[in-house]
């Protein structure tokens, strides 16, 4: 699997003595009229999706995967966050080029711009949560703790079924 999470994922990270998830640290918030914290979603299952906009499979698997979680599980149970962490290309992806690219693609749920780090091209949240690249879907319990993260393509039966373990 490549830096941009082409193929299946193989090797997902579950958390058997599971930690409190960091805090997300981001610089700004789309599809939201208040920042969410995850302190703040404690009781309901959290679904962060990080991806990049120029990252082919965050466009092809990650986002829409996010997109049919949002749609198939009650709001009052599951919240799916976008999670738009830049490595690279900085220069192209501006809060300007994300929010036409969210309105295209028709991203409704609540997205976060990662804080740029100013001692490493990985973000903070990127760097917190020591993600290999993106696509990278995270699974938070209602607990507030971190369950499962993967890295790539992940199948809808999979995350499903780890979704709904998460609700219990």
């Amino acid at each position: 699997m490549d830096f941009y999470g082409m193929g299946e994922s193989t090797e997902p990270a579950t958390f058997q003595r599971p930690q409190l998830a960091p805090e997300l640290v981001v610089s700004r918030w789309f599809n939201t009229d208040e920042p969410l914290t995850l302190a703040s979603l404690r009781g309901r299952v959290v679904v962060i999706e990080a991806f990049q906009m120029l990252c082919p499979g965050c466009v092809a698997h990650g986002l829409p995967q996010a997109v049919r979680i949002q749609q198939t599980f009650a709001a009052a149970d599951v919240v799916v966050i976008g999670l738009h962490t830049v490595f690279e290309h900085h220069e192209a992806m501006t809060p300007t080029a994300l929010e036409a690219f969210l309105y295209e693609y028709r991203i409704r749920f609540p997205v976060a711009v990662d804080m740029p780090s100013e001692a490493s091209a990985i973000p903070q949240t990127m760097a917190a949560y020591a993600m290999q690249g993106t696509p990278t879907m995270i699974l938070i319990d209602r607990q507030g703790r971190l369950r499962a993260q993967h890295f790539g393509e992940v199948s809808d039966l999979r995350l499903g079924a780890e979704i709904m373990a998460s609700t219990i």
